[in-house]
């Protein structure tokens, strides 16, 4: 029997397992026991909505079942079904961690969380919840959802965003996993689905439908609502860019790839310069890369937001003829379909789209 002196962590599991077996979003990676497609969920989630990965999820798998056909994988194939998914270094990890496991490990998965961290693109909260899902191992898996069940549930107070922090609730999170198998696999997921669904973030919990309501200290102290705490985040810095989408008098339009390292990297991305440059700047600029304006179309302005830093951007639509320097890559329309353009220029995109599939004058 559960008495009153228990810690509310520790008053968990049960009534919070009979929730979730009840209350669970039907999701994909969630009908799997199976290592890959869990992995291929964990990393398309992080920092993504659930409704945004839905559609990826299974074009990503149906593209690529195994773990042998990712790392056969083109980048551009790569590349293209993420495009909108944005964090693309996530996939080029993916990509690397399947050729680990392909060439070095024979094709066998890892099961313990030392040998899954030590694979490119898996951090702490990812080995755990891989470990726990598909292993059944008792790995306690903590992402923003899990911080802020705990918060609430202790009513703590210590600022989640420092690492000692997180490595304490991991810790005491953990010691109250259960030990079945079938429960291990799914507690993680129990805890996050709490956070993602009823202990929400960015508004009042909704404590009538919480498992855990009866002893949660947040809730009985009514400090729910100011918690968890966080360190007020760094201004993002904002950069200038004028970003030029060029069309030849054959209809194709200019690309070029980004640098092989840094943001964005390895993708495809109109011809741009960092500053707001004015038309008789850009005139210039057109001549050294080669190329003569014969139509100043429209001007684009566009914002993209990152993680630290903000792209403000000033776009001009021209006909262009000339060959452009030896990078510039000419695009049709077919060929957008294979290539990945992030969705930083997706305003570009969709313009450059627009006029790919205008009927010729």
């Amino acid at each position: 029997m559960v008495t009153s002196t228990e810690s509310p962590l520790s008053r968990l599991p049960d009534p919070l397992l009979r929730w979730y077996r009840v209350n669970a979003r039907d999701l994909p990676w969630r009908r799997t026991d199976s290592p890959y497609p869990i992995w291929v969920s964990e990393i398309m989630l992080q920092q993504t909505r659930v409704v945004a990965v839905l559609g990826y999820y299974g074009r990503f798998l149906a593209a690529f079942p195994t773990v042998r056909a990712l790392a056969g994988a083109s980048e551009d194939h790569l590349f293209k079904l993420w495009e909108g998914l944005g964090y693309y270094s996530r996939a080029r990890n993916l990509q690397k961690a399947a050729r680990i496991i392909t060439e070095r490990l024979g094709g066998v998965f890892p099961r313990t969380y030392k040998d899954l961290i030590a694979l490119p693109g898996i951090g702490d909260y990812t080995a755990s919840a891989i470990a726990s899902a598909a292993f059944g191992q008792r790995e306690a898996a903590v992402d923003g959802n899990v911080l802020r069940v705990f918060t609430r549930l202790t009513d703590c107070h210590r600022d989640i965003t420092d690492l000692k922090v997180r490595r304490a609730v991991r810790e005491q999170v953990g010691t109250v996993m259960p030990r079945a198998a079938d429960d291990i696999r799914i507690f993680n997921q129990a805890t996050m689905e709490l956070g993602a669904t009823v202990c929400v973030p960015g508004g009042p919990p909704k404590c009538g439908l919480c498992p855990a309501r009866d002893f949660c200290l947040g809730r009985i102290r009514q400090t729910a609502s100011a918690l968890p705490v966080k360190a007020p985040k760094k201004e993002r810095k904002i950069e200038e860019k004028t970003v030029f989408l060029l069309q030849r008098e054959d209809g194709r339009i200019a690309l070029k790839k980004r640098p092989g390292s840094g943001l964005l990297a390895g993708l495809w991305e109109f011809p741009n310069v960092s500053g707001t440059l004015d038309g008789g700047a850009g005139q210039e600029l057109l001549s050294h890369w080669g190329l003569t304006p014969r139509d100043w179309r429209k001007r684009l302005t566009a914002k993209h937001i990152f993680t630290h830093v903000e792209w403000h951007m000033t776009g001009y639509s021209l006909l262009v003829s000339g060959a452009g320097t030896e990078n510039f890559f000419w695009a049709g329309s077919a060929d957008l379909d294979k290539i990945a353009v992030p969705s930083a220029f997706a305003k570009y995109l969709a313009e450059a789209r627009s006029l790919l599939d205008a009927p010729p004058d």
